[in-house]
């Protein structure tokens, strides 16, 4: 089936539908109607230049800037899992705790699926390595940032219950070990809940947008299922990570709890 293409004048008609919620939203006064446009207009300008990226990348299959741009969207996502934290680690802990994770796990799935399972040629084809490890990043991140600032806002409401443990003689790792269960639970339970739906209630995204390219159904599940594995592992590994390093951080080596370590 030949692909469609949509013009500018489509998407501009699209738009118009956000510019309608926006009114609507202003209307009824519901104080979204500046976020609402200003991460249209994000979303907008960032998939473009994404697009106009990939573009040079497929054209130009070099590992050097599929590094390069890995590394970037690496510490994009690292970011964005400081800012989402009401309670942050201080120094370089609050940044790096998330972009280890996700090093260790996203990068690391994508090797595993690049290498073993696609295959492609070469291996570090940005039409597959780029997309692999957004999706992945992308899911992970959200993940450990809901890990992350469950534990956080867990501890300081229950600091006074770990140090009581603490004084009766356990470590650190008793003392947090509820708390940290609590918190790996909402980090994944998001996609597991997406795994739940997937194919029942919606179609994923990457079945969806190939399905429309113009592959056949089947092919897309299959690419569908992979994803969503990989997803699932990534997020789940990423999370278990996080969590560990960020309550390791959260003690001293006496096992003191040290909430001064967090803004």
């Amino acid at each position: 089936m030949e692909l469609i293409r949509l013009g500018i004048g489509d998407l501009a008609l699209a738009s118009c539908l956000i510019l309608g919620l926006a009114l609507l939203s202003w209307r009824l006064r519901l104080g979204i109607e500046s976020q609402l446009l200003i991460n249209s207009s994000r979303t907008i300008v960032q998939l473009t230049l994404v697009g106009l990226v990939l573009k040079f990348l497929f054209d130009n299959a070099n590992l050097l800037w599929v590094i390069l741009l890995c590394l970037f969207m690496l510490g994009m996502a690292g970011y964005e899992v400081q800012a989402r934290q009401q309670h942050r680690y201080r120094g370089g802990w609050g940044y790096g705790i998330g972009t280890l994770s996700m090093l260790l796990s996203s990068f690391t799935i994508t090797l595993f699926a690049l290498l073993i399972l696609v295959g492609p040629q070469p291996w570090y084809a940005p039409q597959y390595s780029i997309t692999l490890l957004g999706m992945l990043l992308g899911n992970t991140m959200s993940g450990i940032a809901i890990a992350l600032n469950q534990l956080t806002q867990s501890v300081i409401s229950q600091r006074g219950v770990i140090e009581a443990q603490l004084l009766l003689g356990r470590d650190w790792n008793e003392a947090i070990s509820e708390l940290r269960r609590q918190a790996l639970r909402s980090g994944v339970i998001p996609i597991i809940n997406a795994m739940a739906a997937a194919g029942i209630i919606s179609l994923p995204g990457m079945m969806t947008g190939q399905i429309l390219a113009g592959s056949p159904p089947l092919e897309a599940a299959k690419y569908q299922i992979l994803i969503m594995l990989l997803i699932a592992a990534g997020t789940g590994f990423g999370a278990v990570a996080a969590v560990w390093l960020a309550s390791q951080r959260l003690f001293d080596e006496r096992q003191r709890l040290r909430l001064d370590r967090l803004t």
